[in-house]
C-alpha cells in the first residue's frame, strides 16, 4: 500500500461527485476529508423501527403461547423496549405461571425478574423507572449454568448493566426455569391464580433467544452519528434464535402476536386489535399526556396515555402533555367525546413561567391560552360534543390557531405575523398542550396517533402523523424526529 493512500477505506473503489478520481480500494486521506467536508461520506446505516403494540390495563389485553416442546430453560435472553404509561401499580412484561414460575414485571416504578414467585431466585431494583415520555430498552439475561453465581442472571436498562438491587438472590447453579418450557407463557400479563397484573404501556422489539446469554449490543446500539450524545437505540438482531426463540416486531395489524423469527412461535393475541398497532416507537416518539403532570388521581388517562377522563366534579381538573416546547409550529388535534351542561371540557396551550415545576393549581405559573366551558370558548368561538378541534401551536411568533371540524376559527394564515389570530401567547416561554374539565369529561388526544376514527389520513410536510384535518403549512406533528429538526 503506498504511504499516499493513507489506508482509509471509502465508500466505494471508484470515488464520484466534485473531487473525482480513482482508488482501488483505499483511499487518500486528503479525499476522505474533502469527502467528509462536503458532506458526501457515508454516515452509519440506520434501524427504523415501524411499529409497536399498545397495551391497556383496563382492557384486560395480553397475548399468550404453549410452546409445543421445551427448549433452553437455563439459557435464554429477553430483550424488549416498552414505553409506560406511568402506572404505580404491579404491570407484567412476561411471565410463565407454572410451580417455577418465571417472571419480569414492573412495580411502583421497580423492575422486578424472579422465578418461583421470587422463592427461587428474585432480584427488585433501586433504581426507579418511571418516565412516561421516554422508550426503556430492557434486557434479560439468564446462564444459570455460569460457576459465578452473580453472573447467572444480568439485567440491563438501556445499554448499561443494572447493579443495584434492593433484593438479590441468586439462582442455584443449573437451575432450571419455567421459561422455554412447554407451558404457557403471557406477554402483558400475569397469573395469580388467574390472568391478572396487566400491562399498560407500549411494546416494541420483543425478542426471545433461546439457548444463548447476550448483552445489549446485540439488540440496541449508542447512536451512531452523535456517538458522545450517549442516546440507545436499537438495531437489528443478526444472530439464531433457538428452538423456543421469537421475535415479535408487531407489524401485522390483522395479526399482532405473528413470530417474524422465522420458527413460526406466534402468540395468540386476546383484547387487542389493529387499533393498537402504533407508529409510536423507539426510533419515532411521539407526545402523549402525561400522569406526572395532572392534576389529581380523579384524573384518568388510558389508551397508552392518549385518552382523559375527568372523574371530579368539584372543579376543573387537567393534564399535560410529555412535550413542551420553546420554539417551532406544531399541530395536534384533540376530540370532545363526553362534553354536557355537568360534564365540561378545556382544552388548551399552556406557557410555563419556567421558574415553576408543577404547573396544576398554581394561577401565577401558567397562562391558559385555550377554549372551555359547556362547548364555550374565548371570543365566542363553540364547539360540542363530538368536535374535532385543531390547535396550530406558532411558538416561535406567539400564536395559537384553534379550529373544529375543518375550519378555523378566524383566519390561519401560517405565514410568520400574518393572518386573524385567534389568541396570543405571551413570551416565548416553554409551551405545552393540556386537557381537562370535570364531571364525566372525556377527550381523546391525536398527536399524530389518532385515537378516534380518521377518515382523511392526513400527514405533515415530513410525512409523519395522521390526522382528520390537513397539517397547516409550516406546522408539524410533535415527535422526536421533527423536534430535532425544528423545536
Amino acid at each position: 500500500m503506498a504511504k499516499r493512500n493513507g489506508g482509509i477505506i471509502g465508500p466505494s473503489n471508484v470515488p464520484t461527485g466534485q473531487y473525482g478520481g480513482t482508488a482501488s480500494g483505499v483511499w487518500r486521506l486528503r479525499d476522505a476529508f474533502n469527502y467528509l467536508k462536503a458532506g458526501l461520506w457515508p454516515g452509519f446505516a440506520t434501524y427504523p423501527v415501524g411499529n409497536s403494540l399498545r397495551f391497556n390495563s383496563g382492557s384486560s389485553d395480553y397475548l399468550n403461547r404453549t410452546p409445543a416442546s421445551a427448549g433452553n430453560r437455563q439459557i435464554f435472553t429477553v430483550s424488549l423496549w416498552t414505553k409506560i404509561n406511568g402506572n404505580t401499580s404491579r404491570q407484567v412484561l412476561f411471565w410463565t405461571p407454572q410451580s417455577s414460575s418465571t417472571f419480569a414485571l414492573m412495580d411502583s416504578g421497580e423492575l422486578r425478574f424472579g422465578a418461583g414467585d421470587g422463592s427461587d431466585w428474585y432480584y427488585v431494583t433501586t433504581q426507579l423507572f418511571r418516565d412516561p415520555s421516554a422508550w426503556y430498552h430492557i434486557v434479560f439475561a439468564v446462564d444459570t449454568t455460569q460457576a459465578t453465581a452473580s453472573n447467572r442472571v444480568k439485567l440491563y436498562v438501556n445499554g448499561s448493566q443494572i447493579t443495584s438491587f434492593s433484593t438479590t438472590t441468586n439462582p442455584t447453579q443449573n437451575y432450571s426455569s419455567a421459561w422455554n418450557n412447554n407451558a404457557i407463557h403471557y406477554i402483558g400479563a400475569g397469573y395469580d391464580p388467574s390472568v391478572t397484573y396487566y400491562y399498560g404501556g407500549y411494546m416494541s422489539e420483543f425478542y426471545n433467544i433461546d439457548g444463548q446469554q447476550l448483552t445489549p449490543s446485540s439488540f440496541g446500539q449508542t447512536d451512531p452519528s452523535v456517538p458522545s450524545s450517549g442516546i440507545w437505540q436499537p438495531k437489528a438482531y443478526t444472530g439464531s434464535f433457538g428452538t423456543n426463540g421469537f421475535y415479535l416486531k408487531f407489524a401485522n395489524s390483522a395479526a399482532l402476536g405473528t413470530d417474524s423469527s422465522g420458527n413460526g412461535n406466534t402468540f395468540t393475541v386476546n383484547n387487542l386489535t389493529s387499533v393498537d398497532q402504533m407508529t409510536d416507537t423507539p426510533t419515532l416518539n411521539y407526545c402523549t399526556l402525561t400522569p406526572l403532570m395532572k392534576s389529581t388521581s380523579d384524573v384518568v388517562l388510558t389508551q397508552g396515555n392518549l385518552n382523559m377522563v375527568s372523574n371530579f366534579a368539584g372543579g376543573w381538573q387537567n393534564a399535560g402533555s410529555t412535550f413542551a416546547v420553546k420554539t417551532g409550529k406544531w399541530y395536534w388535534e384533540a376530540k370532545a367525546t363526553v362534553v354536557s351542561a355537568t360534564d365540561k371540557t378545556s382544552i388548551s396551550v399552556v406557557e410555563f413561567d419556567t421558574t415553576q415545576v408543577d404547573f396544576i393549581g398554581n394561577t401565577n405559573s401558567f397562562i391558559n391560552a385555550g377554549l372551555s366551558g359547556h362547548g364555550a370558548g374565548v371570543g365566542g368561538y363553540t364547539y360540542a360534543q363530538g368536535d374535532i378541534i385543531m390547535c396550530a401551536m406558532d411558538v416561535t411568533n406567539n400564536k395559537v390557531y384553534w379550529g373544529k371540524n375543518g375550519t378555523y376559527f378566524g383566519t390561519l394564515d401560517p405565514a410568520a405575523g400574518t393572518g386573524t389570530v385567534t389568541q396570543t401567547l405571551n413570551n416565548n416561554n416553554f409551551c405545552m398542550p393540556v386537557v381537562g374539565g370535570y364531571g364525566g369529561s372525556t377527550w381523546e388526544m391525536n398527536f399524530g396517533i389518532p385515537q378516534f376514527t380518521v377518515s382523511s389520513g392526513n400527514s405533515d410536510a415530513n410525512g409523519y402523523g395522521n390526522f382528520e384535518y390537513a397539517v397547516p403549512s409550516g406546522f408539524y406533528a410533535l415527535n422526536t424526529k421533527n423536534l430535532a429538526e425544528f423545536g
